[in-house]
């Protein structure tokens, strides 16, 4: 990137702190002198981020202000279907040139019964996604927004009597009619137009394909939550035989060509094994991006789930890497890039449960760890506070873009 990020205006008042290791310069620091500083600090804001930009931008850099999207930053999210949701809108207000990347191997809920009738990969996710990227300022995108996120009656006549084009819908009670409808091409594109998502947001499917993948694990040993920790996640088919079996599907070719441009790559908070790690494991992501200078940012949960049980914060790292590396696939797979090659800071939720393992997470390298004001969920507990996550993600790339131009 030539020129400076000029970041817009989002809520202020989101205290973080940084994390620093004496002596050890954190990546993209805009200065020698910030980056030998041993206390804690308080990231700029993203006034001042965007204040920095300014200065160092070109002499019409006021009409470049007012109309900011050709310099708004771009990201890529790895994301499950909910976790995330919760600060689309509000990520929005930093940009909107976006990348969301989520998995097809969803098997909850609508999308489980429309998988098992209908075959094929799973829609929920994205459908989810799309609905939280939707406009709502029309009375057409809105109509589009209700019929994506409406819900079928369990009563099977009831269910044909709403949905009349669907003969068999007796059989799919309960379902989520957005889900299904994504199940039928030409209405992908149908309500992509007519919720008017913005035209430089993109919803991948991480994986291109008509096939119906099941997400198999590997396990280490025991525990209480699992009948063992999971040691890798992989991709299993019955298509083309009798039995499921272990497939390697490639990946989106769209999803390569973003990692290869975006400003910043984002793992997202959200369950690490089955919403994360399925996008990671395969063949072209660790390899794209390793080879990347930009900000890779873990979001870190703010609880453990049943996957993570005794989890620090380092092993989240590690079981990105090791899904990465594919290092417990076959042999003549795996790579072998650190855990710093793929994750470079991490944003913390205050008073998250997830250990904190500072000296862990030096050893691996990883030496930006920002803590970001939380909330408390009634239901999963500690999370992100949406503003102060959005203000510190755009504190980030403000510093890594202010250095490139600095360069």
């Amino acid at each position: 990137m030539a020129e400076g990020w000029l970041g817009p205006s989002v809520a202020k008042g989101a205290s973080s702190l940084l994390f620093h290791t004496p002596n050890v310069p954190a990546p993209f620091s805009s200065s020698s002198a910030s980056s030998s500083r041993s206390a804690l600090r308080q990231p700029r804001s993203v006034s001042m981020a965007a204040s920095a930009s300014q200065t160092q931008s070109s002499p019409n850099s006021s009409s470049e202000i007012s109309s900011p999207r050709p310099t708004q930053p771009s990201l890529l999210v790895f994301s499950g279907g909910t976790a995330f949701n919760g600060v689309v809108e509000e990520l929005k207000k930093l940009t909107t040139r976006v990348t969301h990347v989520l998995p097809v191997s969803d098997d909850g809920g609508s999308t489980a019964e429309i998988v098992r009738v209908l075959g094929g990969p799973a829609v929920g996710d994205i459908r989810s996604r799309c609905l939280r990227l939707s406009d709502q300022s029309t009375v057409e995108a809105l109509s589009v927004r209700s019929l994506l996120g409406h819900r079928l009656p369990l009563d099977a006549h009831e269910a044909k009597s709403e949905c009349f084009f669907v003969h068999e819908m007796g059989l799919i009670r309960g379902l989520n009619s957005g889900n299904f409808r994504l199940c039928e091409g030409p209405m992908k594109h149908f309500a992509s137009v007519m919720a008017d998502i913005p035209s430089e947001s993109l919803v991948l499917p991480v994986i291109s394909t008509n096939d119906r993948l099941t997400l198999g694990c590997e396990l280490w040993g025991c525990c209480s939550a699992l009948p063992s920790r999971i040691k890798r996640v992989f991709y299993m088919s019955s298509e083309g035989g009798n039995s499921l079996h272990e497939v390697f599907p490639t990946v989106n070719a769209t999803v390569l060509d973003q990692l290869s441009t975006v400003d910043c790559i984002v793992y997202a908070m959200g369950s690490l094994f089955t919403s994360v790690c399925p996008s990671l494991v395969l063949r072209g992501v660790g390899e794209n991006i390793a080879s990347r200078t930009c900000p890779k940012v873990l979001m870190l949960n703010g609880t453990h789930d049943r996957e993570t049980i005794g989890f620090s914060a380092s092993s989240f790292v590690t079981a990105m890497a090791d899904a990465l590396n594919r290092r417990y696939g076959d042999p003549h797979n795996c790579l072998g890039y650190s855990e710093s090659q793929y994750v470079n800071t991490l944003l913390v939720p205050k008073g998250g449960a997830i250990p904190i393992d500072l000296h862990s997470l030096n050893a691996q390298g990883i030496f930006d760890v920002i803590v970001v004001d939380s909330v408390e969920d009634p239901k999963v507990g500690i999370i992100f506070d949406p503003a102060s996550l959005i203000n510190a993600l755009a504190d980030l790339i403000g510093r890594h873009m202010s250095s490139i131009v600095k360069v």
